[in-house]
């Protein structure tokens, strides 16, 4: 929604508390606050715990300009480079986001303060970095009063996380079903008998889900009232938060590795390829200038993001295997990398609209308007693996850039070792239109082909081009 008399559009995803909304206006990201939240931000501001979460760089940067009506103040936060969602990320970024807000909360709890919220869509990346950007979730804490968040962050984070340290089941698709996340009913069922005893389970499945059939009919006011009468203190609070932050920690991804996870040895380039692949990417990002905005498709160890990140203000690297984005990184947070967003996406079904009227979450091509898009071996898996029509697979590369941008592409060969191995599971006959002149002819009739370059190997082309030129 756009209020024309200000310029300011309402982000769709920012509804539910009516004290604040965020707002966008001319690449800014503001935030209105009505008086309640004006007095707690004020209070928040000023608090110590809060300074020393800017400074750190836990908090998104966020500074108080001149109101604008109807709210009492307007806060201006610094912009992320891109918006993801949590069921983007592998295991070891929603863990490494749930410490974040536990950490943030317990130095809350500290100085007198609380989180209304416990949501995984509180956090979002820089780079290999997580960022809490939920600030008008803080509040004053009452004494007696437990964390509001507590459920959210369970559905959000710490469910998805013992999904698959306990059973091995990536969590992804689950979180992508549901924008409130696990239910306490869903857990149950996979936490039954033995498994109750599993880290974590008893307390924050079982134990929780008792409890919320106990209150059902309780008010608010009523459960506050109870815990009060029984004790239930700040210290016990931060004490609880200590508690689930241990837990956290020892949770971890199940070892075993995947097809993807050892792409790089078994693909078949040969040293040569590889190095005239890597010359091809590096001259095709300088050429492209000063890109803000890089995609790297189908990005595996990261070893063409890395390249983009030389010449783009920020890049995306987007792969299908849960797995090999783990190992990627956790590689990136080791190299305190600042410029490269991995995520967990399979590009024949990229992440749609979702939450409230389908728009709460905007999908991946909403948000992916990219200066330049790298899709270095991708287009056999999309056309032959998955049965994606070779036109549609340039619409797709192509529209994710948008006019204007850079477009580096590899085509496969039909001759190619890796193709041959696809095309052997598929019946005779069935892409009669896979190949290289069909190719070029459908990139040319979308861009502007600027230059092209057989490797070595003789079986794999590099095409750079710009979309619509």
């Amino acid at each position: 929604m756009a209020h024309p008399d200000t310029g300011l559009r309402a982000d769709p995803g920012s509804f539910r508390d009516p004290s604040n909304r965020v707002f966008h206006r001319d690449g800014e990201v503001l935030r209105g606050l009505d008086p309640r939240a004006t007095a707690d931000w004020r209070a928040l501001a000023a608090s110590g715990f809060f300074r020393a979460l800017l400074a750190e760089a836990k908090v998104c940067g966020t500074e108080e300009v001149s109101a604008t009506p109807p709210w009492s103040a307007v806060l201006r936060h610094e912009r992320i480079p891109f918006v993801s969602h949590p069921y983007e990320w592998s295991f070891g970024m929603l863990r490494d986001a749930a410490l974040l807000h536990l950490a943030i909360l317990r130095a809350a709890l500290d100085d007198g303060f609380t989180t209304k919220d416990g949501s995984a869509y509180n956090l979002q990346w820089r780079g290999a970095a997580p960022v809490f950007i939920d600030v008008g979730s803080f509040e004053p804490h009452c004494e007696g009063e437990p964390w509001a968040g507590y459920r959210q962050f369970c559905q959000t984070l710490l469910y998805p996380l013992l999904l698959q340290a306990h059973l091995g089941v990536d969590f992804q698709p689950w979180l992508r079903a549901r924008v409130d996340g696990l239910e306490p009913d869903q857990m149950r069922r996979f936490f039954r008998g033995a498994r109750r005893l599993l880290p974590g389970v008893l307390t924050h499945v079982h134990l929780h889900g008792a409890m919320q059939q106990r209150h059902a009919r309780s008010t608010t006011t009523d459960v506050r009232a109870q815990l009060r009468d029984a004790g239930y203190s700040r210290e016990l609070a931060a004490a609880t938060v200590r508690g689930i932050e241990k837990l956290v920690r020892r949770l971890e991804r199940p070892p075993g590795g995947s097809h993807w996870s050892d792409y790089q040895r078994t693909c078949g380039y040969s040293t040569q390829d590889r190095q005239a692949k890597e010359r091809f990417v590096e001259e095709a990002m300088t050429g492209a200038g000063s890109p803000a905005l890089a995609l790297d498709l189908g990005a595996n160890d990261g070893r063409y993001a890395r390249i983009a990140a030389r010449h783009a203000g920020y890049v995306v690297a987007v792969e299908q295997d849960p797995a090999v984005v783990d190992a990627l990184y956790r590689a990136l947070r080791a190299e305190r990398e600042r410029r490269i967003l991995p995520l967990v996406m399979d590009l024949a079904d990229p992440s749609p609209g979702g939450g409230w009227r389908g728009v709460e979450r905007a999908g991946f091509a909403e948000r992916a308007r990219a200066d330049v898009v790298l899709a270095l071996a991708v287009v056999h898996h999309l056309a032959i693996g998955r049965n994606v029509p070779l036109a549609e697979v340039v619409d797709q590369l192509a529209g994710l850039g948008g006019p204007g941008a850079a477009l580096v592409v590899e085509f496969v060969h039909p001759e190619d070792p890796m193709a041959r191995r696809l095309l052997a599971n598929k019946p005779d006959g069935l892409f009669p239109d896979y190949r290289r002149d069909a190719f070029e002819r459908l990139l040319g009739a979308r861009c502007r082909i600027i230059r092209s370059a057989e490797l070595p190997s003789g079986t794999r082309t590099l095409y750079q081009a710009v979309v619509g030129g």
